[in-house]
Parts: C-alpha cells; structure tokens; sequence
C-alpha cells in the first residue's frame, strides 16, 4: 500500500465523530439526515423483503433498478441508456468511483479533482497507484476558472474526476465552467467520472450533467445514489452509467469487490425513482429552512457565512472572530462549545491556503438538534466576550 494510501486511512469524520462521542457535542460534521426517506421508499423496501427479494442480485443490478434509472436519465436530462449495458449498480456511489478508478487509472497516471474535494477522491485514486491534481475553487465564490484547470492537467491526467453540485462547497457549476471543463477533456482525451449524488438537492442554479455537452457521452462516467436524494444514505444503493465500453471495464473490478447486494433495496431504489418530483421539492425546501436557520446563528455569533447553493452542507469563515485556524477550532469547538463541525482545509490539497479559516457544517438535522446547536453556539460566543 502506497503511503498517501496509508495515511489517507482515518479519515476526518472518523475523528470528529469520535470526539462527538467523547464530549456528548451536537454533531453537525458528517452529512446524514436525522429523519427517515419517504414512507413509500420505506414500504417498499419491506414489501421487497416480503416478497422474498433477499438472493444475491445479478451483477448489474435488479432489472427494475436498472430501468429506472434509465427512464431518471432520459426524463431529467435527455440521456438514452440501453439498461443492460449503460448501466452499472453499486453500493453508494463510492464503490462506483472506486470501481471506475480501479479500471481507468495505472501507477503513476493523475487525476484531476475540484479543491477542495471529498476526502475519498485521493484515498482511492491512491489505491489505484495514482495521484491527484487539484482544480483550485478559491472563496467566497468558488468559481472555477481557466487558469486553475490549466494548472491541474499534465501529461498523465486520465481522469477528470467532477463534483457538482459540490460537496463540500455546496457550489453548483454553471453551463460556462462545465463547457471549460468538457473541452479540456475533449482537448486531452480525458474521461470524465461524475459525482452528481446531490443532483436534485439545489436550492439555487440548475444541475446540468456533462454528459449532456457535445462530445462527452462518449467519455463519461455519470454516478450518483438513492442516498441524498430520498434520506436513506444508510441504504448504499448507487450506480454508474455511461457508455457501455466504459460501464463494462467498470463492472469487470466492481464484480470483484462486492460482485453484488443489497437486493430489496435495490427494488425499493427503483420505486423511490419513480416518485413525483414534488417528493423531492418538499425535501429541498425543508432543507433550504435548515440552511438559512443555521446561517442565522453563525452570522449572530459572529461568522462570515459563505453561499451554499447545493448540498447538506454551509461554509463559515471563522477569521472576522480571530479564528483563523479551522483545524485547531473544530478540535476545541467540541469541549469549549459542545459543537462538532468539519475544517474546510482537511478537504483541501493545501491545507494553509485559503481554506485555513473556513469550518463547514452539517444542516440536515432535526429542528431541535439544529436549536441546541444554536444554543450552544451562543453560550460559546457570549463566554468568548
């Protein structure tokens, strides 16, 4: 195992979580839902059960999935999937990065990634023997620019590995970046791998998949999952689509990593696919409350808040109250105010750069866990006085 590999093995929610546990802090670090998905996603994962849908899947994925996920395409974006071949399921998204990593990358070849970047993205490309080159988002706006993708590319970029919306800046790329970043692509014979798992939890802007750009079908990689989008991140149903060369050299390693599973909820996945939009706009506008209420409470403790067009997720510059080490602050915000959140800077490839003061939290809480956090937060702000 490669040392960047080796190292990449504690991740920051493992930390933070731990220390949530030690201290009894309000955790509002890692990105889950303290509630349930729809009751209909639920009875049908039980009736999957019932129904004795509990055998090993095909590799895959159930045919029901695998449909529906190529109607999702076709009616939200106008991408025509042949089921049996354009389509891969997995378990979450990530064993669909993974997989795709695995297939595409050799020792020594880069991929490039937005900066800062799920934590994930270097382990795995590591595993893979490769390296990433990061496509710097600078704040407050995080606007990708010419420059910064310029920067990223080199001789043995294979991958461009795309997170929007993006997690965890909660930015949402317009069609002028995603156009800069398809004709590198198309420019360097890149292929695009797609992270889209909060595809419909926008508050502002519009997701536009790359897929959909002139020329890029043919060298994307789409993945997303049933996990952000109906509240069941516990559940670990993702796929992958794309053309069916690439989908192929994807299944051939994922058959050898969990070959597959999770059968009921792959039949649940299917019908939570086939809910009404206005499912998921009901999920969007109860989140966007959660976000502005807890802008609300940074703000009055002093914070500069960042946007956030997307996501579970809000940014919080600690600078304006003297704190201008993130990292240092989260590991005492714990024991000093009861709180957990995340450092931007352990999600950037420079951690002393303009990141170091930004903290990101965690919105898709109970309204009482969100109004103890608050609390908490002013108590903090009020003994720092």
């Amino acid at each position: 195992m490669s040392t960047e590999a080796h190292d990449a093995q504690t991740s920051i929610f493992t930390r933070m979580t731990a220390l949530a546990e030690r201290t009894g802090a309000v955790n509002l670090g890692q990105g889950f839902p303290d509630w349930n998905g729809p009751d209909a996603v639920i009875d049908a994962a039980v009736a999957a059960l019932r129904a004795g849908h509990n055998q090993y899947a095909p590799l895959p994925g159930v045919p029901p999935l695998r449909r529906a996920v190529a109607e999702h395409q076709r009616r939200r974006y106008g991408i025509e999937l042949d089921p049996d071949s354009e389509i891969q399921v997995t378990f979450g998204a990530t064993e669909a990065l993974a997989s795709a990593l695995l297939a595409l990358l050799e020792p020594g070849d880069e991929v490039a990634v937005l900066d800062p970047s799920y934590d994930a993205y270097p382990a795995v490309s590591a595993l893979a023997g490769a390296r990433t080159r990061p496509i710097v988002l600078e704040p407050p706006d995080w606007r990708l620019r010419a420059e910064a993708v310029q920067a990223a590319l080199g001789p043995r970029t294979r991958v461009l590995l795309l997170n929007s919306p993006h997690n965890p800046t909660g930015r949402v790329l317009d069609a002028q970046e995603l156009e800069l970043l398809a004709a590198a692509c198309r420019e360097h014979d890149i292929i695009a791998l797609t992270d889209e798992v909060y595809e419909h939890l926008i508050f502002d802007g519009r997701h536009i998949p790359i897929a959909t750009l002139p020329g890029m079908f043919e060298r994307t990689i789409t993945v997303s999952s049933i996990g952000k989008t109906h509240s069941v991140t516990g559940w670990k149903i993702g796929w992958a689509s794309g053309p069916a060369e690439l989908i192929t050299r994807l299944r051939n390693v994922k058959q050898f990593l969990t070959f597959a599973g999770g059968t009921p909820l792959q039949h649940a996945a299917a019908a939570a696919l086939a809910l009404p939009d206005a499912v998921g706009a009901e999920l969007v506008e109860r989140l966007r409350g959660k976000r502005d209420r807890l802008a609300g409470g940074l703000e009055a403790a002093g914070f500069a808040v960042l946007p956030s067009q997307a996501t579970y997720f809000l940014t919080a510059d600690g600078a304006p109250i003297g704190e201008h080490d993130a990292t240092a602050l989260c590991e005492r915000l714990p024991d000093e105010g009861g709180i957990v959140a995340i450092p931007m800077a352990a999600f950037a490839a420079d951690p002393g750069g303009p990141t170091r003061s930004l903290v990101r939290f965690a919105f898709p809480k109970g309204d009482g866990v969100i109004g103890e956090a608050l609390e908490r937060l002013a108590r903090w702000t009020d003994a720092r006085l």
